[in-house]
């Protein structure tokens, strides 16, 4: 047995167990109301989201890392996303910066994952923020923001922006 695939099935395995933990305590959809027939429907996954539980999963393996399960992040990896992630799409040049930043341009996962992902972490952790207009990131739309990854400018840019959101609300 290699090195590498035990630790990827010890990955799996507590990857599991915590996707098993955090679904008793906090459910991803919450069930409507019932209408008095059968069982209760599951509201509907946000808008670009085909499947949450696939988006929250892929989430969890490529993202929670460094952003932490409750999107809070920290000073030594990634900044926080919650409560702030989706005014990015209130500014020019936001919407593109979200896909270009370096762990998401570079992310393995396919663009229309990533579109999905993107579009369960905009609702999950910024919804309040959300544009009325608010327009879901389609696989097409990623494909060519992720071949132009940002950088060292990736910091210096974030700054700006949440600065010209913040500007843009206070008017």
């Amino acid at each position: 047995m290699s090195g590498s695939w035990l630790s990827k099935a010890r990955l799996a395995a507590t990857v599991s167990a915590a996707l098993t933990c955090l679904a008793a305590q906090a459910p991803l959809a919450q069930p409507a109301q019932d209408s008095g027939a059968g069982a209760a429907p599951v509201a509907p996954a946000p808008a670009g989201v085909e499947n949450a539980q696939r988006a929250w999963q892929n989430w969890t393996l490529n993202c929670q890392g460094c952003h932490r399960l409750d999107g809070s992040g920290s000073d030594a990896t990634a900044p926080g996303i919650a409560g702030t992630v989706a005014k990015f799409l209130l500014v020019p040049g936001g919407r593109e910066y979200l896909i270009r930043v370096p762990g998401v341009a570079t992310s393995p996962l396919s663009d229309a994952d990533l579109a999905e992902v993107m579009n369960w972490m905009l609702w999950r952790f910024d919804k309040e923020h959300l544009p009325a207009s608010f327009q879901p990131y389609t696989a097409a739309e990623i494909a060519p923001l992720r071949a132009r990854p940002l950088r060292l400018e990736a910091s210096q840019m974030r700054s700006s922006l949440l600065h010209q959101a913040e500007a843009a609300a206070a008017k």
